[in-house]
């Protein structure tokens, strides 16, 4: 019985998010049904709504979605070629569950991403794009006061992009944008706990700060320890739930 009414109240949760989850009318009506199950799929695993190990049943995700088994297994199927589903035999499609391993290897390289953009942006950065660094900044403080966990970590990417936009270098974008997706989903496992809050604003404008100031090694520094604490705590989940 209590497993019964914890699966209702974990299908309530899951109903209550699938309408932010789902493209816009216009967009569904343009993309076919493959793409709307995929795009909302995606979006519900990298937001955390659907979470590392969930089981993805074709028959329960049709009713929900409103859509029949093959489209359903269609994004599924495309979601395994990005990393964000595993499909084992006989035991069928679960939310990938994020490794040791998948977290060191991509904060590594986002590590060393950042590191760069905070250096170069330090050097470039126009006078506009300070302005916005500003903006972005108090935007990201002012939605941790409201607690909406997607508008944080919307602010949070945007914070970043500015930074990256005013390193001027298209290739670096360029890896940066290929690895948005993962870099995405590590962010939301981080922001679920409020108690960072406040450690993610200091962080913020520090690198604000030196960016603003031309100061890149300050810069460069406090972009590396920003990612090195998310990384940390994340690993420390990870060994939590193994456990």
């Amino acid at each position: 019985m209590p497993e019964q009414k914890k699966r209702r109240s974990s299908e309530k949760e899951f109903l209550a998010v699938i309408p932010d989850a789902m493209p816009t009318l216009d967009d569904q009506q343009s993309i076919p049904l493959r793409e709307t199950a995929f795009l909302t799929l995606r979006k519900l695993i990298l937001t955390g709504k659907l979470h590392p190990g969930e089981r993805l049943t074709e028959v329960r995700l049709g009713k929900i979605l409103g859509t029949s088994r093959t489209p359903i297994r269609e994004a599924i199927r495309k979601l395994e070629l990005e990393g964000l589903v595993a499909i084992t035999p006989g035991s069928g499609a679960r939310v990938a569950r994020i490794t040791e391993e998948d977290l060191q290897d991509v904060m590594e390289v986002r590590s060393a991403l950042d590191q760069l953009c905070a250096s170069l942006a330090s050097q470039r950065i126009t006078e506009e794009e300070k302005k916005e660094l500003i903006r972005s900044r108090d935007a990201f403080e002012a939605s941790t006061r409201f607690g909406d966990q997607q508008e944080i970590a919307e602010n949070d990417v945007h914070f970043h992009d500015v930074i990256a936009a005013a390193a001027r270098n298209r290739r670096l974008d360029q890896v940066m944008t290929g690895l948005a997706d993962t870099i995405y989903r590590f962010r939301y496992e981080y922001i679920r706990d409020d108690l960072h809050y406040e450690e993610l604003i200091e962080e913020h404008r520090v690198i604000c700060q030196a960016v603003l100031e031309g100061d890149s090694e300050t810069a460069s520094r406090a972009a590396r320890d920003h990612i090195d604490r998310q990384r940390d705590y994340i690993l420390s989940q990870i060994r939590k739930m193994q456990q």
